[in-house]
């Protein structure tokens, strides 16, 4: 996931995302170009009454507290640059997709994005589970560009890439200001050729620059197993992803544990960046019954409660759940739930908190919109958005673990539920 039609367009169906944070390097970018669709020229628009903003001096309050807006003033503006511009022809395309995307980018959202329709079809491949790539996802933290998570057995993660990496420069070129999506679109590329990152990781005094070779990226987005450990038979359930066919994957990583009559359950959440709502919802319901696993808040202080209607499966069963801070959006929603109810053990670091809903809607020329429209709340009320879910046990993972192939995350886990009864 890396890496507009006229308002009376008819529109497809939407799909709410819990994600992303969604702006990865696998999937989101909103670029100029695509098709044509259509040209309105100057004055061609209906008028509005004028605006009443006035030139103000440097003391006075931003001129933009239009209480109307004359869309003659857009078209007038289209007109100039078409027949001004150095760099002719000038591309009715572009223009078209480029005010689109300054729309919903004026919002000042990191998560809102206008996606033309290249990259509305990228974002979709990686929901489908494959795409190319350097299989990280990146989002913006603290006003600069950073990794999210990268995904296991991928080239950012063969590279050293971890959770929380401050990403400074792609291919020579600073990252500061960069949108999201424009760093999207330089990091994604062609299997089998390179891209360098200049680095800052946590810890470091000074950046380095990482080569990585783009590939092939598959997202298998759940995995199961069984650890024996002390007469102790341990599931361990990953889950990387909250895409299209995870429902149905961890549907199936459930019956193939309980087929092995656990005494213990390890859901690892680390580095899952997130994904759709629904899919959160159903994974939760393997421990939380018929009640809230997630709440909406709008922004008139209205709340819209979701409730599972999972067979809670693993309701009895002892659960250590891993999160580290590369866990957001949807695996913030789910570990949030299990620690709320006492269904689980939370290990690990704090997650993202990336706790802001994406309505996901596709339009008919094959662009789209994400926009953020509510934020969420765990069953007990507590906002996820850049707060994070703290762990009940902190166990971070240095650097020294990493090179060394530890993990004392899996290891406390382990020490957890091997010391409890079932």
């Amino acid at each position: 996931m890396e890496d507009m039609p006229p308002n009376t367009a008819p529109q497809r169906p939407r799909r709410r995302r819990a994600p992303i944070v969604l702006a990865s390097l696998l999937m989101v970018g909103s670029f100029a170009g695509g098709f044509f669709v259509g040209r309105a020229g100057p004055g061609e628009a209906g008028k509005v009454p004028a605006g009443e903003g006035k030139v103000v001096d440097q003391q006075a309050p931003p001129p933009y507290l239009l209480k109307d807006v004359d869309f003659a003033e857009f078209w007038n503006l289209w007109k100039l640059v078409k027949q001004k511009y150095v760099g002719q022809p000038v591309s009715d395309v572009k223009m078209y997709y480029g005010a689109m995307s300054g729309m919903v980018a004026s919002l000042g959202d990191p998560y809102s994005v206008f996606l033309n329709p290249e990259f509305a079809s990228k974002f979709s491949q990686e929901l489908s589970g494959s795409f190319e790539g350097i299989g990280a996802e990146i989002g913006i933290k603290k006003n600069q560009l950073t990794v999210i998570a990268p995904l296991p057995g991928t080239p950012a993660d063969k590279a050293g890439i971890k959770s929380g990496d401050q990403i400074l420069a792609i291919d020579g070129l600073d990252t500061a200001g960069m949108p999201v999506e424009e760093a999207v679109n330089k990091i994604r590329g062609k299997k089998g050729t390179e891209v360098k990152l200049m680095i800052l990781h946590d810890g470091l005094k000074a950046p380095k620059e990482v080569k990585i070779i783009r590939g092939s990226i598959a997202i298998i987005s759940v995995k199961s197993a069984i650890k024996e450990v002390k007469g102790k038979k341990l599931g361990v359930i990953t889950v990387s992803h909250f895409n299209e066919d995870t429902a149905e994957r961890f549907n199936q990583a459930v019956r193939d544990t309980l087929m092995q009559n656990p005494d213990g359950l390890i859901l690892d959440l680390r580095n899952d960046p997130g994904g759709f709502l629904e899919t959160a919802i159903s994974v939760a319901g393997e421990w939380i019954h018929q009640n809230v696993v997630v709440s909406e808040k709008f922004s008139d202080g209205q709340k819209k409660d979701y409730l599972s209607d999972g067979l809670a499966r693993f309701a009895d069963i002892p659960t250590v759940a891993l999160i580290n801070g590369g866990s957001a959006s949807a695996s913030e929603i789910v570990a949030g739930a299990l620690q709320d109810y006492g269904k689980a053990t939370l290990v690990g670091e704090k997650s993202f908190g990336k706790g802001s809903v994406q309505d996901y809607q596709e339009f008919d020329d094959g662009s789209a919109l994400k926009v953020t429209i509510a934020l969420w709340l765990t069953p007990k009320g507590r906002s996820i958005n850049q707060e994070g879910i703290a762990p009940d046990i902190e166990v971070k993972m240095t650097d020294a673990d990493f090179e060394a192939d530890l993990d004392p995350q899996m290891d406390k886990a382990i020490e957890i539920l091997t010391t409890k009864k079932k």
